[in-house]
């Protein structure tokens, strides 16, 4: 038999056949790698920063000392991040600080803060309204643990936003204080303004993922120091835990955990410790954390953003923070 006449030995053939194998393998191995990516990174786009070190094993966050030499405080998981002295208000160290951001639920550290100073009293009570909850719930958002009807003091919504970041906590205040929380985002982009935060807008009191709502890790690093020159503020941002007001139907009252010391089991390193945070995610902002720490006797600022993972991988974000600090002080 003339092998050479035969299709299915000729060798031409054989070649096609061969070459069309190996491209649908290549393809399907090709979309198969994607798929399993896409389940363990934020998002496909961040494909380039895994490969050019700025999400996954990291890019370092530069600190530069007094003679003028840059040094690395370490590589980090996030994508963004920014060290500040507390004191004075100097950035220290930046990693793509002034670029656009989602700050998820970095956004209620305003909420607190604006509440703070438009409460007359934080000792008065108001009614938990239900119209807020069917929302909530619909958009799986953090909450406290207040019920709809629930009378609850003012004091008790502030560290409920701030602790466990109850986002039914962060509604009823817009809603007492400007009458709904589009009116509430209006003032929280007013006190954006006056604090000089030129890379921000809010659209919401929650972080609630909104595609016109974002920041600057430079931003919410100002806002932070802010912030924590109001006494309440500041006792609020480093409190591990708080027991509300007790109610009608939560006669015990709510014992609430802050959402940091969750994944920090004593936020303390061999030249200082963390003083208090607040956490922040949503699958587009990625892990985000503003952190406040003592070094060496001095009080520091970090903001990080856009970490991998979420909240059942390790806290990268949190991770971070602890980098930061404890090379901080190696080098004082």
């Amino acid at each position: 038999m003339d092998r050479s006449k035969n299709s299915s030995f000729s060798p031409r053939k054989k070649k096609r056949k061969l070459r069309k194998w190996v491209k649908t393998v290549l393809v399907l191995t090709a979309v198969f790698l994607a798929v399993l990516w896409g389940i363990h990174t934020p998002a496909f786009s961040d494909w380039k920063d895994f490969f050019t070190g700025t999400v996954g094993e990291g890019s370092p966050l530069i600190l530069s000392d007094p003679s003028g030499k840059s040094v690395s405080l370490g590589k980090l998981k996030s994508r963004y991040g920014v060290l500040l002295d507390a004191s004075s208000g100097t950035i220290l160290a930046e990693k793509r600080g002034s670029d656009k951001i989602y700050p998820a639920s970095l956004t209620k550290m305003m909420t607190v803060i604006l509440s703070l100073e438009s409460l007359r009293d934080i000792t008065d009570t108001v009614v938990m309204p239900e119209e807020i909850y069917p929302t909530l719930y619909e958009d799986n958002a953090s909450m406290a643990g207040f019920l709809p009807g629930e009378r609850v003091t003012y004091e008790d919504l502030l560290y409920g936003a701030m602790l466990p970041s109850g986002g039914e906590c962060c509604l009823a205040l817009s809603n007492e204080i400007a009458g709904s929380e589009e009116a509430f985002a209006e003032r929280m982009n007013e006190k954006a303004k006056k604090l000089g935060m030129t890379g921000t807008h809010f659209v919401n009191s929650t972080g609630l993922h909104e595609a016109d709502h974002y920041s600057t890790a430079e931003d919410m690093a100002q806002l932070l120091r802010y912030a924590l020159q109001n006494e309440k503020f500041r006792k609020i941002f480093t409190s591990k835990s708080y027991l509300s007001s007790q109610t009608k139907e939560h006669p015990q009252g709510i014992t609430m955990y802050s959402t940091l010391w969750k994944d920090l089991e004593t936020g303390t390193f061999e030249t200082g410790k963390i003083l208090g945070g607040k956490t922040g995610y949503t699958p587009e902002a990625g892990l985000c954390l503003a952190s406040f720490a003592q070094v060496e006797g001095k009080e520091y600022l970090l903001v990080t953003a856009k970490a991998p993972g979420d909240h059942d991988t390790r806290p990268y974000h949190i991770d971070d923070a602890l980098t930061v600090f404890q090379r901080l002080g190696n080098l004082l």
